[in-house]
C-alpha cells in the first residue's frame, strides 16, 4: 500500500492512499488544484482515483469534493448525516446523485481492491467517521478530528500497519491564544480535536512491533507547530505504561500547505 498526505491541518485535510490497483482520497478539503497538484508529484492523476471517503462537511475536509466529483466523476463514499449536511452547503455546489453511497460505522465496504472500514468518532459533526483501509494485509487508518478517544477506537486500530492520528494544538497555546471562550471550549471538548497530549497518550495504547510509520495530523495553525508536536507526542509515548520508547518507529508530521512524506509498506 501506498499512502501521502497531501495537505493536512486546520486549514485544510486531503489524504491519498491506494494499491497498484486503486486509489482513494480521503477528503477533499483544499482547492481541485491542489489536489491534482499533490496526486501529481507522487506519480498520480486526478484520473485515476476511484473514490473520495469524506469523514465530515466541515469546510476543511470537503473545500474541493464538488470541483474533484463533478470533473472526473469520482464516487463519493459518506455516512448519511455527512451526505445530508454536504447537500446542504452551498459553497460544494451541485453533485450528481448517482456519485454518492451511503456507509455507515462499522460496516466495512469495497473499493477495488481496496476494503475500508468506517469508525465512528466524536466530532461536532453530523455523523462523522475516521477510516481504516486495508488491502491483502496491510492497513492504513486516518484518525483525526475527534475529541476523545475510547476502548471501542483502541480495539479497532490494534495492529495497523501505518497510523495517521491528531495532533491538534497545545493546551497552553490554545488557553492563552487569542481564539473566542466559545471556540476554545468547542476545541477542548469531547466534540473537539485532541491536544499533542491526547494524541502520545492515545498513540502509547496503539504500538506494536510491526508498526511501520505514524503522522501527526491536522495541527492547528494558530495553536501548534510541528516541532512541539513532535517532542509532545515522543515524550508521553516515553512516559507512557508501555515498552516503546519514542524512537523505535518514524514519527512524521504531515504538512499543511505541501505534501508529506511518501510511504509504502
Amino acid at each position: 500500500m501506498q499512502f501521502c498526505s497531501i495537505a493536512s491541518g486546520s486549514s485544510g485535510n486531503c489524504i491519498y492512499t491506494g494499491s497498484d490497483n486503486s486509489h482513494i482520497l480521503i477528503d477533499a478539503g483544499i482547492s481541485g488544484k491542489r489536489i491534482e497538484n499533490g496526486l501529481n508529484q507522487i506519480g498520480l492523476k486526478a484520473q485515476d482515483l476511484r473514490a473520495i471517503c469524506v469523514t465530515h462537511e466541515h469546510n476543511d475536509h470537503i473545500a474541493g469534493l464538488g470541483v474533484m466529483s463533478r470533473r472526473y466523476g469520482i464516487d463519493i463514499y459518506a455516512t448519511k448525516g455527512t451526505i445530508e449536511a454536504i447537500k446542504s452547503c452551498d459553497t460544494v455546489g451541485k453533485i450528481d446523485e448517482s456519485l454518492f453511497h451511503t456507509i455507515k460505522a462499522d460496516n466495512e465496504f469495497v473499493v477495488d481492491d481496496l476494503r475500508v472500514m468506517p469508525l465512528s468518532i466524536s466530532h461536532d459533526a453530523a455523523e462523522p467517521v475516521s477510516f481504516i483501509v486495508r488491502n491483502k494485509e496491510k492497513s492504513v487508518a486516518v484518525v483525526t478530528d475527534l475529541g476523545e478517544y475510547n476502548e471501542y477506537l483502541l480495539a479497532s486500530l490494534q495492529d495497523i500497519d501505518l497510523l495517521m492520528i491528531e495532533a491538534n494544538h497545545d493546551i497552553r497555546m490554545l488557553q492563552a491564544g487569542r481564539y473566542p471562550y466559545q471556540l476554545k471550549k468547542r476545541i477542548l471538548s469531547n466534540k473537539g480535536h485532541l491536544s499533542n497530549e491526547s494524541s502520545g497518550r492515545f498513540l502509547s495504547e496503539l504500538l506494536h512491533d510491526n508498526l511501520k510509520a505514524v503522522f501527526l495530523g491536522h495541527l492547528s495553525k494558530e495553536n501548534n507547530y510541528e516541532k512541539l508536536a513532535y517532542e509532545t507526542v515522543r515524550l508521553e509515548v516515553a512516559m507512557g505504561e508501555n515498552e516503546y520508547s519514542g524512537n523505535e518507529f518514524p514519527i512524521y508530521v504531515a504538512k499543511r500547505d505541501s505534501i508529506s512524506q511518501e510511504i509504502f509498506i
